[in-house]
């Protein structure tokens, strides 16, 4: 009886080990579908010729273009002050280090439309900060200056972070070592710490450029003219409808998919390299 009921019981255990598996393969499967089908429908299935006339279109040039380069200025500004942030913050204990981590990581979470309020509530030309800049001639209410801070203030996070985890991976004790033997802070930092983080800040940092040029909320708010090509795509579905949107939209999937494989590809070179 006692053989009958263990055979019973490895049965049902099997069952449930198989049909949990399945379940899981079912909703993992479902959820996959819901992502990758609206993408794929755009990019494969879309009016070819209308995505070659978008791609001679010099509108859509230019937004595309300027999307591109202002969200890698924005990153360059984001690499320059923030990786020096993430290192401190992988490296020191301080009070409120908690509440800092988690205010950086703010504008992720915050309804982009709402950010971009924010910063015309700063930056705007009747505020402090912005009359300040404006003295140098640098305005960033429908200016180029106004995309790049609507950007950085969205997708500089993700850099930090990307940043903040490599550096903590890093060895403590590698530093230690360059220090003992006569290496300053600043050649520890060049020559130990950042050579050997360096591949997660790229990804970090090309996931931040990819961000910055996808961002459509805060910069509708402070920069409506000249045009990215998020705005453009809104510009064009409110005024001639589905059919001109799409060209455009496929063409930043694209974009954005060729981004998002070269980040995948360095962290996995960073993987097989550790």
């Amino acid at each position: 009886m006692e053989d009958n009921g263990q055979i019973k019981n490895n049965w049902l255990s099997k069952i449930f080990k198989h049909s949990f598996t399945f379940l899981f393969i079912i909703l993992g499967f479902l959820i996959l579908l819901f992502i990758l089908v609206p993408l794929f429908k755009m990019v494969f299935l879309s009016d070819k010729e209308a995505m070659w006339l978008a791609l001679l279109d010099s509108e859509t040039i230019q937004a595309v273009w300027l999307s591109i380069y202002a969200a890698l200025i924005a990153t360059a500004i984001g690499f320059v002050l923030g990786v020096p942030l993430a290192y401190l913050f992988a490296r020191y204990e301080f009070p409120g280090k908690n509440i800092f981590e988690g205010l950086i990581d703010l504008p992720i979470v915050v309804p982009h439309s709402a950010a971009g309020i924010a910063l015309l509530f700063v930056f705007g030309s009747n505020f402090i900060v912005g009359k300040g800049f404006k003295l140098f001639g640098i305005q960033f209410v429908d200016s180029l200056a106004g995309i790049i801070i609507a950007m950085l203030f969205v997708s500089v996070p993700i850099l930090i972070s990307s940043a903040k985890e490599s550096f903590r991976k890093v060895d403590v004790r590698l530093e230690k070592v360059a220090r003992t033997l006569g290496a300053s802070p600043w050649q520890t930092f060049f020559r130990i710490s950042f050579p050997l983080a360096w591949r997660s800040i790229l990804a970090g940092s090309l996931m931040m450029w990819a961000r910055g040029m996808s961002e459509f909320g805060a910069v509708i708010i402070l920069t409506y003219h000249p045009t990215t090509a998020p705005v453009l795509i809104y510009e064009r579905f409110e005024t001639f409808g589905l059919a001109q949107a799409i060209p455009v939209a496929a063409i930043m999937i694209i974009i954005s998919a060729v981004v998002f494989i070269g980040v995948q590809t360095l962290l996995r070179w960073r993987k097989n390299y550790d």
